[in-house]
């Protein structure tokens, strides 16, 4: 692996993408409007916003950039541009590594967008400092793009990638503690969402809310960074060159 053909991959995605102006605002803007939207839902009901937007700002951003990503990434070996790439000096791990840091520089402009449109214009309750929330917010986003990358290893099509979605990105919906805490859960559940990322950045980010620090919030964010770590290793291995 060298540093320079996988900064050399960086900026050609980036350039990529700022040729496509669809996908910059999908990246940067769709998240914070459904989190306005989720506001104005529960516009009359403030206390609900605020139970629940920390959450959603662990899930919005995470679902746009594994769909993003792996999207993305499926069609650079269906053009054959992965297949190219591969008769140079550049190696697997340069592609996805290069991948992963174009992507987490759109991610982490989105969390920075998304936090700050929740809690400046939504209102949203925040009792630790706010870079924290951001803090969280960026390594969530980044966790969606590790796993679309990974994801993108396997499928062959980009209906294939979006199929994914029921089995990587639901259940982790379901179970990560959106809809009721993890703890009250039927106890095989409970087990299960011990398994799941997603789970765990909704954890950190329900600890800064409410204004926890310490391990409550940077253990889960270790956490979720090692596994980013694996799914990239695990993404690197896996990759073809092209899709059949």
């Amino acid at each position: 692996m060298s540093p320079v053909r996988t900064l050399a991959t960086t900026g050609r995605v980036l350039r990529q993408l700022s040729h496509d102006p669809r996908s910059i605002v999908l990246m940067l803007v769709a998240p914070s409007l459904l989190v306005g939207l989720f506001a104005w839902l529960f516009d009359d009901q403030p206390q609900v916003f605020d139970n629940l937007g920390g959450p959603i700002l662990a899930l919005f951003p995470f679902v746009v950039m594994f769909l993003i990503t792996s999207i993305t990434t499926l069609r650079e070996r269906r053009s054959g541009t992965l297949e190219r790439l591969m008769t140079t000096p550049i190696a697997k791990a340069d592609f996805i590594l290069g991948y992963a840091i174009a992507f987490g520089v759109m991610a982490t402009l989105q969390a920075i967008i998304t936090v700050a449109y929740a809690v400046l214009v939504c209102g949203l309750e925040v009792n630790s400092p706010v870079w924290m929330l951001g803090v969280v917010a960026v390594v969530d986003a980044l966790l969606g793009s590790a796993l679309g990358l990974l994801a993108s290893a396997f499928a062959h099509t980009e209906f294939q990638a979006v199929q994914f979605m029921p089995v990587i990105v639901f259940p982790q919906v379901l179970l990560g503690g959106l809809f009721m805490p993890r703890e009250d859960m039927p106890e095989v559940l409970y087990a299960i969402s011990h398994w799941l990322p997603l789970s765990y950045a909704i954890d950190a980010i329900n600890s800064v809310t409410v204004g926890d620090e310490g391990w409550d919030v940077w253990g889960p964010v270790l956490l979720i960074a090692a596994i980013m770590v694996a799914a990239l290793v695990l993404a690197s291995l896996t990759l073809r060159r092209r899709s059949a």
